[in-house]
């Protein structure tokens, strides 16, 4: 297949969460880990350059995560991840940083990392877990139940249940996610793209699944929507907001990504304007 341009940015999944929070006006440091290879300065420029804390963030031997993103034109984008040094990101490099993780007030966690670590930081959490789980990984019970929320697109969401031997309802997203809600998380996000949210957060509304509609925008390239959407909605559950208005700056954050090209460089800044 032939292409028409490429080109070479900072990402993955935990740096792209945590620039987009860092850029809304989080307070954000990250856990994790980069190689000594070739990419490595371009994987750690854009959390720099955002003032994200880097202070947890090692260097191992061998080659930074790689992430390899065709987009189609229509916008639309496959991924194949190469993880590299966030392989080194186990229950003991979490462990070296307890007190970081023990003393945030959203601990975000999604899954191109060991489940070992990402157990680990759920479980020393003592604020809110945030757990994105791309891709699906198998997790004790007791690790999915401190999920406060947990957030899946309906992919993820069918292979989670699939993967649990749950049936899988096909008659509507509110079933999706009372069936999401049935294997133990607190609260539930399911992302939908253009047609927004679901979210049920059974503490605050009494179990009943809230519609978040997504603004309509001009799409240029949905590469890193998602990670704009959890790192708002990381943001804003650390203000005090609850999930579902948390959820309606993270739709809108995620709409505003998909009118630029690439992750980092599309995410919006404080005084950016969110699409309505």
């Amino acid at each position: 297949m032939l292409a028409e341009s490429m080109s070479v940015l900072p990402g993955g999944k935990g740096a792209n969460q945590a620039v987009a929070a860092a850029r809304l006006g989080g307070d954000v440091a990250l856990v994790g880990a980069i190689g000594d290879g070739p990419f490595s300065e371009t994987a750690i420029s854009g959390l720099r350059d955002t003032g994200v804390g880097l202070d947890a963030v090692s260097t191992v031997h061998g080659h930074s995560g790689v992430a390899l993103v065709t987009v189609s034109d229509d916008g639309e984008n496959s991924i194949v991840v190469v993880p590299g040094a966030n392989h080194s990101v186990d229950a003991d490099l979490v462990g070296r940083h307890a007190g970081l993780v023990a003393g945030a007030a959203v601990v975000v966690l999604q899954a191109e990392i060991p489940v070992s670590g990402i157990e680990a930081a759920a479980r020393t959490a003592t604020g809110r877990v945030l757990l994105n789980l791309a891709p699906v990984v198998p997790l004790g019970t007791d690790v999915l139940a401190l999920a406060d929320p947990l957030v899946v697109n309906a992919g993820e969401a069918w292979r989670l249940l699939h993967d649990a031997g749950r049936p899988i309802p096909e008659d509507s997203p509110f079933a999706v996610v009372d069936a999401l809600l049935d294997l133990g998380p607190r609260s539930v996000v399911l992302t939908m793209g253009a047609a927004g949210a679901v979210v049920c957060e059974p503490a605050h509304d009494g179990g009943t699944p809230v519609v978040v509609p997504a603004p309509h925008v001009r799409v240029e390239d949905t590469t890193g929507a998602g990670d704009a959407f959890i790192g708002a909605m990381a943001w804003r559950l650390a203000e005090g907001d609850t999930i579902a208005d948390a959820a309606r700056t993270a739709v809108r954050a995620g709409a505003y990504s998909v009118t630029t090209a690439g992750a980092q460089p599309s995410f919006p800044n404080a005084q950016d304007v969110l699409p309505r």
